[in-house]
């Protein structure tokens, strides 16, 4: 991940060396060494030296709290529903009293600090702030600060890795933000419908081919798959009529196709939160906005906060700033709201995409307990060309915050990815990867145990009245209409373009929940191809509608004119679970906590996803024109097939691009767990 301009001592475990047995069989504190805050890129040949005198670093340190390993085992139990001990959440005084760090933790490390020569900017229950010049640092962590040549630039980082003295090594479980920030940062999973050109909202009630056999000049969709079709234009992918697209859905078809609306339940007495990044000056009268324009009601008065604070926001060139999250905000409180209207909704927005940041804003949520089920719509690679990978710091403070959250009974949910398996192929034609991918690989923080992990399909609506129809892996391969229109460009079969994110990990071991449901094929088979003894996590965990060309509506203006237009990519999907949770809680009447040990349990409950092509046994893969009509003179339209989701494929049973399949009115009304 980023390693941010600040420094964190994380609580929780880490893998490091365990402390050394004293004489009669006491642990004796030991110094230990923090292994990864020396990053691969900071080579020897690289090395400028010293950063001047007079830098100074800043950044957060995270402490251990009491007991890690009792954490884990009691956010283990209570979130199975086999364990005695299953529901029996805490609350936030009473996991604070039995897992979280203790003043005494909280003073030593001040004083620590403050003693080598740091200034303690602010602390709390997770984390110690501080800042201070090389000298300190030095002094503080047993190495100094160094310039490194990267690419042309200069990047600082530690001469080595870190360590901390044997005084504070109980109370501290790791140290980030001691390097400089990377292009490894989380961004959002989602992108407008053809983003990046001339789009145009189609109208619900487009018009059909023209009399002389062209594609229509005037933007065409379907209210449903396969209302509309057309022989027209160049050959596709199979022989006869095509489909036109259906329209971007809007949140009362979704809960028709979803058993949502046959339900009658709609979230009241539940609070899904939303994470992201900064946050939008006009979301509640976007909102609402929106809501009204789609026969829904607007927000009640209270029913929507947000935690916001502008005057904090930092790095938004590197994150793209306030402006190239909004339409993401917008995207996930719409969502939810839409699927689930009763519900509450509070926003957080981090202070920038960096995990730290964005991991505070997490941590907001869960230590005020703000919210029953909270929706993550971004991440990021774990393993990159230019090393900027996950470390094991961030993980391990990440983790004590999901471990909280479960303990607590908050569900915690992020979207899989809009890259596939994020190899690098998918990401040198795919529209939402990372280029800088250094092998096939799960996402992070998606493919953490402790989270659900929240995939994509492509919806077909059944009918006029708007009867689920079918559903497909959300992997689509895209061509243009050339500017003669003779031909698709680029020729079919085209190149991945989006696709939902999902496969097994290399870094996490598989989780108990996943042993007899998950097949030993994909658990012993990492994305290299490459064999692994020990069965390892695979995701995503559910999935839900977030294909870019089976769309939702978005409405936004952040400062400019209202619009809306449709957006796709698992950034849909995750605020779509997220509320479906509400849903299922408001059924339930009792909060659930982290759902995959009673998803796996009782997977009959969901419906299994399986490729349309492999499903119907075609030749060909399910396809559809996409007519935005003339946009500045040129008529503009795409061929888009669906269901090639790179290496992903969605077969019978659970698979690594839909999981365990998609929510339906059976797992909303269902009182198991």
């Amino acid at each position: 991940m980023v390693a941010t301009a600040s420094l964190a001592l994380v609580s929780g475990a880490l893998l490091i060396a365990a402390p050394s047995q004293a004489a009669g069989g006491a642990a004796a504190p030991t110094a230990r060494t923090i292994a990864g805050t020396h990053p691969a890129w900071a080579t020897p040949a690289g090395d400028a030296g010293s950063v001047p005198a007079g830098t100074e670093i800043t950044g957060t340190v995270y402490l251990a709290g009491q007991d890690p390993a009792g954490l884990t085992a009691y956010a283990t139990a209570v979130s199975d529903p086999a364990n005695a001990s299953y529901g029996r959440f805490l609350s936030t005084a009473q996991y604070q009293a039995r897992y979280g760090a203790t003043s005494a933790q909280i003073d030593a490390v001040t004083a620590w600090a403050t003693g080598a020569g740091l200034e303690v900017l602010g602390s709390t229950g997770h984390a110690v702030t501080v800042k201070g010049t090389d000298t300190a640092i030095a002094k503080a962590f047993g190495t100094g600060i160094h310039q490194y040549r990267v690419g042309g630039k200069l990047r600082h980082a530690p001469a080595r890795d870190i360590t901390v003295p044997a005084s504070v090594s109980s109370a501290i479980l790791g140290v980030n933000g001691l390097s400089s920030p990377g292009a490894n940062v989380a961004k959002p999973d989602s992108i407008r419908v053809d983003s990046g050109s001339d789009v145009v909202t189609r109208s619900q009630q487009g018009a059909q081919a023209q009399p002389d056999g062209t594609l229509p000049t005037t933007a065409t969709c379907s209210d449903y798959w396969g209302q509309k079709s057309t022989t027209a234009g160049p050959a596709g992918y199979s022989k006869g009529p095509t489909p036109f697209d259906q329209c971007s859905f809007h949140p009362s078809q979704l809960r028709k196709a979803y058993g949502i609306t046959a339900s009658g339940l709609t979230g009241k007495g539940a609070t899904v939160a939303i994470v992201d990044a900064y946050g939008s000056s006009t979301m509640l009268a976007d909102a609402n906005r929106y809501a009204v324009n789609h026969g829904d009601m607007p927000f009640r008065s209270g029913q929507y906060t947000e935690h916001v604070d502008p005057a904090q926001w930092q790095d938004q060139d590197l994150c793209g700033g306030p402006e190239g999250w909004a339409p993401e905000e917008a995207l996930d409180v719409e969502m939810a709201h839409g699927l689930a209207p009763d519900a509450n909704v509070v926003y957080v927005g981090a202070d920038s995409c960096t995990d730290e940041d964005l991991l505070s804003a997490v941590t907001t949520i869960v230590d005020q307990h703000l919210a029953d089920v909270v929706s993550n719509s971004w991440g990021e690679i774990m393993h990159t060309t230019d090393n900027a990978d996950i470390t094991a710091s961030e993980i391990a403070a990440y983790e004590q915050v999901f471990k909280e959250a479960a303990v607590e009974g908050i569900g915690i949910g992020f979207s899989a990815g809009d890259c596939g398996d994020s190899s690098p192929l998918a990401a040198a034609t795919g529209a939402n990867c990372q280029a800088d991918t250094a092998r096939a690989q799960a996402d992070w923080p998606d493919s953490d145990p402790w989270v659900t992990s929240v995939g994509g399909t492509a919806l077909g609506i059944g009918s006029k009245s708007g009867s689920y129809g079918f559903e497909t892996d959300m992997g689509t391969l895209r061509s243009n209409l050339s500017a003669d229109g003779t031909s698709w460009v680029p020729a079919v079969p085209a190149p991945f373009y989006f696709g939902g994110g999902g496969g097994t990990s290399e870094d996490f071991a598989q989780p108990a929940y996943q042993r007899g449901v998950v097949p030993d094929a994909f658990s012993h088979t990492l994305m290299t191809g490459a064999h692994s003894r020990a069965a390892q996590r695979v995701t995503p965990d559910v999935s839900v509608a977030g294909d870019l060309y089976t769309s939702v509506l978005v409405g936004l203006s952040d400062g400019a004119d209202y619009s809306e237009a449709g957006y796709g990519g698992t950034s849909v999907s995750s605020p779509e679970f997220a509320a479906i949770q509400a849903d299922a809680l408001q059924g339930r009447h009792h909060a659930v906590g982290f759902a995959n040990p009673l998803l796996y349990a009782h997977p009959d409950l969901l419906r299994d996803v399986v490729d349309e092509q492999a499903a119907h046994h075609a030749k060909a893969p399910l396809s559809s024109i996409v007519d935005f009509g003339a946009v500045n003179g040129a008529l503009t339209v795409r061929l888009v097939a669906f269901g090639q989701d790179t290496s992903l494929n969605a077969v019978r049973g659970y698979d690594d691009a839909t999981g365990l399949g998609t929510p339906t009115l059976s797992y909303l009304t269902s009182h198991r767990g």
